[in-house]
């Protein structure tokens, strides 16, 4: 056996006949996630196995052509893409590229008696990588020729097509641990990667937080089994049980640029150190292997000594600071209640941007769009684009051009995607009914009044709150019990007539100025009112979504982001309730990776969409690659089995939808902005029910 310098070489390379002990593991691993790894690469021609010193993170492909073929840089830089093909799809390839994680006591083998933990290494090979089954039976074996027989080694399917794959050969042969299965039990997850200095509250229930007589500020750092979704803003969160990134309150804490994770065990850490009360530096990063707290002094921001200036009493300052968030002033012209089908994006100043947002993917399954390969036409350093990956994608010859990949781009949106109809109440028709009851109006002035005179000592803050939420709800309680009046009852009865026959459920959703913006997504604040049938019903659930605009959690959380209410409308969206299998919301981007540029996000659930963004339920979550193809399970949540093969294809194909709305919905020529979007699934359709900005950390 030969050794390497650490500082001379980057690998050392074992011969048939040698065995890798979890002492030489150790001192070659890497670390992600909290996962300590080693790179692998199997050298079929020289019947070598290389184990990567993988501490430096160094690639696969850039071992294999400067360790092992002698490429510069520039070489492979050169033909990067043909590279790869012949490492990760070529069925004659020479090398097979891999690697081994060490797993302690996370998850184990399956026993009659349940699960039993041990520690193990897991092989796994990329997601792209397009081994058949018989060539995943060669490399496993092969590599466990090679690892001391005390370790035990399992396979780790890298994504579904290796799954099914599995599933043909007996675990007797091949023992597997996937994805879903690490992930739940895995003890921390970074949800969103920041700092804060702020004062711990744990509460080991909903109940016992809901029963705190001492409400959450602004500086609190919050510690609960699962956070609710309607906190105040505060400075960090710490779930101590899993959770989907996508629900409402971990969206909201994106928009709010604050640390949160998932923690497994954090109050016990908590108690042992007696942090609970008490102010702390908490810290999430990216790719950590846990959260990081410690005590600290009110005021005191560590590193360099220094305070926060503007502090009162305990060195805490009386007001969060505000975001200062811009938003265009509503039209209240006299406007026309109008069909989805006939609004754009421009026309958010007078519907509310949910509802010009609809109205402009109703526009884009119809017509088209020019941007639909923006996202695959922007420069991907060595690559000059990814024009061939959509190319592959959408099923047409890698040297495609511009005109054959848009028409393909179209056909696949307009196939198997639609936005359910609907009409919507423009701004004007909300101020109409204000300015129909004086008592309603006065209320409302009474409101704004006090919003804008604001105070700067922290004794009358309190105060102060207090009496804006008594405001907040005698305005609420107005709009629900202000009757309509007639011309505005006989206006909503004949858009219903005439652009809803047939329906005979619709959903009612807010669409005000004040949500779906990149710096204020407003998620889960406003209300939406399901399963509505018959024009009262609808009047009545219109009123609701109005009163939704003034709530108190509303109100303050917009002042907090330099909202001022007389800037703020609600249109309401009136829509088609459609059927679905299953539903969800997915992002295009990974918030868990931010550097992944190939993935989609989704989050799955078979019941409803409901379930994943109010975080009541557990959902699945999935990753889609939209650039080499293929996706894979994240976790099965509180769902007892997978997705059939059917829906799984059927979800691959919303992901590249949703790449190519990403593009066009792009605010400028890096297409990089990613999206949220709300989905549901039934047969062969894909129905889109939001579209919005995604707000990533940085």
């Amino acid at each position: 056996m030969t050794r390497s310098d650490r500082n001379d070489a980057t690998t050392r390379p074992r011969f048939l006949d040698e065995k890798l002990t979890l002492e030489e593991f150790s001192e070659l691993a890497g670390q992600v996630g909290g996962y300590p790894y080693v790179k692998i690469v199997l050298d079929c021609d020289e019947s070598v196995l290389h184990f990567i010193d993988s501490a430096d993170g160094t690639l696969h492909v850039r071992y294999i052509a400067c360790e092992i073929l002698g490429m510069s840089i520039d070489e492979l830089a050169g033909r990067l893409d043909s590279f790869n093909d012949d490492v990760y799809r070529n069925p004659d390839r020479r090398f097979y590229l891999g690697t081994l994680a060490r797993h302690t006591g996370r998850a184990g083998r399956s026993t009659e008696s349940g699960h039993e933990a041990e520690d193990f290494l897991s092989l796994e090979t990329v997601d792209v990588d397009t081994m058949s089954q018989d060539m995943l039976r060669f490399f496993y074996h092969r590599v466990r020729e090679h690892v001391d027989p005390s370790l035990r080694l399992v396979l780790k399917p890298a994504g579904h097509q290796q799954e099914g794959y599995l599933a043909g050969i007996p675990e007797s042969e091949i023992p597997r641990v996937l994805s879903h299965e690490l992930y739940s039990v895995a003890s921390f997850v970074p949800l969103n990667p920041g700092e804060a200095h702020g004062r711990l509250r744990v509460f080991r229930s909903e109940e016992e937080y809901r029963a705190e007589a001492e409400p959450l500020e602004w500086h609190d750092i919050v510690v609960m089994p699962r956070v609710p979704e309607d906190i105040p803003r505060v400075s960090g969160i710490i779930h101590t049980e899993h959770t989907t990134p996508l629900s409402h309150i971990n969206v909201m804490a994106a928009g709010w640029r604050i640390p949160n994770a998932v923690g497994i065990g954090a109050v016990e850490r908590i108690d042992r150190a007696g942090l609970d009360g008490r102010w702390v530096r908490y810290r999430v990063e990216a790719e950590g292997g846990d959260l990081l707290l410690e005590a600290a002094q009110p005021g005191d921001r560590g590193g360099d000594g220094s305070r926060e200036g503007h502090e009162g009493h305990g060195g805490v300052r009386p007001t969060p600071p505000a975001d200062h968030i811009v938003v265009d002033r509503p039209d209240l012209t006299p406007t026309p209640i109008t069909p989805l089908s006939e609004l754009r994006a421009g026309d958010h100043v007078r519907f509310g941007t949910k509802a010009a947002n609809l109205g402009e993917l109703t526009h884009l399954l119809q017509h088209g769009s020019a941007r639909w390969l923006g996202f695959y036409q922007v420069p991907r350093p060595p690559r000059a684009d990814l024009l061939r990956y959509l190319a592959r994608q959408l099923g047409l010859p890698e040297d495609a051009d511009g005109a054959e990949l848009n028409a393909a781009a179209q056909l696949l949106v307009k196939e198997y995607a639609e936005v359910p109809r609907g009409i919507v109440l423009p701004f004007s028709l909300q101020q109409r009914f204000l300015d129909s009851s004086a008592e309603l109006r006065d209320a409302v002035d009474r409101l704004d009044s006090l919003l804008q005179e604001g105070t700067s000592h922290r004794a009358s803050l309190h105060a102060e709150t207090s009496r804006i939420e008594e405001l907040c709800l005698d305005v609420q309680r107005l709009i629900r019990g202000t009757p309509l009046p007639d011309p505005i009852r006989d206006e909503v009865d004949r858009a219903i007539d005439r652009h809803l026959y047939g329906a005979t459920v619709q959903v009612v959703r807010s669409s005000s100025n004040a949500e779906d913006l990149s710096g204020f997504s407003a998620a889960g604040l406003y209300e939406s009112v399901a399963h509505v049938s018959g024009t009262d019903a609808v009047l009545d659930a219109v009123r609701e979504v109005w009163a939704s605009l003034f709530s108190p959690r509303a109100v303050l959380l917009r002042r907090q982001a330099g909202i001022a209410l007389d800037h703020c409308r609600m249109g309401v969206v009136v829509q088609e309730q459609v059927g679905s299998t299953v539903g969800g919301v997915l992002v295009t981007c990974n918030p868990l990776s931010p550097q992944d540029f190939r993935d989609v996000y989704l989050n799955i659930s078979p019941r409803s969409v409901a379930d994943v963004v109010t975080g009541r339920g557990a959902p699945l979550q999935y990753l889609c690659n939209t650039m080499e193809g293929g996706s894979r399970t994240v976790s099965l949540g509180t769902a007892a089995t997978d997705l059939d093969a059917a829906t799984k294809d059927l979800v691959r194909r919303l992901a590249l939808i949703s790449r190519l709305l990403q593009s066009h919905f792009s605010p400028d020529e890096t297409y990089g902005a990613p999206v949220d979007i709300e989905w549901a699934i039934e047969g062969d359709r894909i129905s889109l029910l939001q579209l919005r900005p995604f707000r990533t950390a940085g």
